[in-house]
């Protein structure tokens, strides 16, 4: 088990000890945190387990009484077998209660094998019937979903602990180390942070329309643009960008998540498509404005405790089939282009707005 408190002694005193299942994927794992600091809060006598990769425990680092339990599912975890293995590990923590936010099939065994070993097991409500209906062509049901922040919440309700998401206080930004401002600079600029991706294409702004609105708002002058991304072709493709655009930086590839973290608590906004740096962004209450396509705030994933006003949606008249899917997985013919709907212009009065 990997203890993200440095000088937390595994002392559970009288408290009961709950076991928080999310396996991925990071804006997943990001939306878990604003839950588990009000739950923290109200119930300090808890201890709670994040059974997740251990690459996410800098999400957890300021949260007393929160550790992460790595889950090896491409080795010693993995298969029926893995997973039983994982179980009795679990068991051997003394686990007393299971909040399962996942809800996939692995987590189901477990909760058969928790289910075995006499430990209460709790699983989210995702809505899918609610979630297919807000998707479908015909007969749309076109109305704001409960939050997914708000469906974690209600596991923990269901187990016992009902917590109040608008007791919510961010944390402090945190301390930047002399490292990154020899990447970003020193200058008396606004930070503003831009993840130009996300996992599907139907969720990414057109390259095009992206470099338009890098042009106009590095030519701003009192901007510092500071790029997010992962992997080798999104690393290339902003350092492009970097090379190209004066006011640009990209950070990829120069600095442990960690220190990513460090660097989005100490924005002064993030610009994002509909992904997981949305919601890194906004565990410190950083002003989010978040691009869209054919996903929609409507299904659950808007940035926790961020406005309306700043998701910007494409022409929804021109394409009223918007949300086709909740994850952006399905584009249906004619709907490959619906972020050319949104201008440059728009997306950059909001950030200046914002800034």
């Amino acid at each position: 088990m990997v203890d993200t408190g440095s000088s937390m002694a595994y002392d559970r005193g009288e408290g009961k000890h709950i076991l928080v299942i999310r396996f991925s994927a990071m804006g997943d794992i990001a939306m878990i945190v604003p839950v588990l600091s009000v739950l923290v809060k109200k119930y300090p006598e808890l201890t709670i387990t994040v059974l997740t990769r251990h690459f996410y425990a800098p999400l957890f680092s300021h949260l007393p009484n929160v550790r992460i339990y790595e889950a090896d599912l491409q080795g010693v975890h993995d298969g029926v077998l893995g997973l039983g293995t994982l179980a009795r590990e679990l068991r051997e923590e003394e686990i007393d209660a299971v909040a399962d936010l996942h809800d996939v099939l692995r987590t189901n065994v477990l909760r058969s094998l928790f289910y075995f070993y006499g430990i209460p097991f709790k699983q989210i409500d995702k809505g899918r019937a609610q979630k297919k209906a807000l998707t479908r062509d015909n007969n749309k049901e076109f109305r704001q979903l409960k939050s997914t922040h708000q469906r974690y919440a209600d596991v923990f309700d269901d187990l016992g602990y009902p917590i109040d998401l608008s007791d919510y206080t961010p944390p402090p930004r945190r301390e930047l180390l002399p490292k990154i401002y020899d990447i970003i600079g020193k200058q008396s600029k606004k930070w503003l942070g831009i993840a130009p991706f996300a996992q599907h294409e139907s969720k990414c702004y057109p390259e095009d329309l992206m470099e338009n609105l890098l042009a106009k708002l590095s030519e701003k002058g009192g901007i510092r643009i500071i790029l997010f991304g992962g992997g080798e072709s999104e690393k290339k493709k902003l350092e492009e960008w970097e090379e190209k655009f004066e006011n640009c930086v990209s950070v990829v590839g120069k600095l442990r998540f960690s220190e990513e973290i460090s660097l989005i608590s100490n924005l002064d906004a993030m610009l994002s498509m509909d992904s997981g740096n949305a919601h890194l962004a906004a565990i410190f209450g950083i002003p989010v404005i978040s691009i869209w396509g054919v996903t929609h705030p409507y299904a659950g994933f808007k940035a926790f405790n961020q406005p309306i006003e700043n998701c910007i949606l494409p022409d929804l008249e021109k394409y009223p089939k918007i949300p086709t899917s909740v994850y952006g997985n399905k584009v249906p013919e004619g709907y490959e282009d619906v972020m050319r709907s949104i201008p440059p212009e728009n997306v950059i009065q909001k950030v200046l707005e914002v800034l």
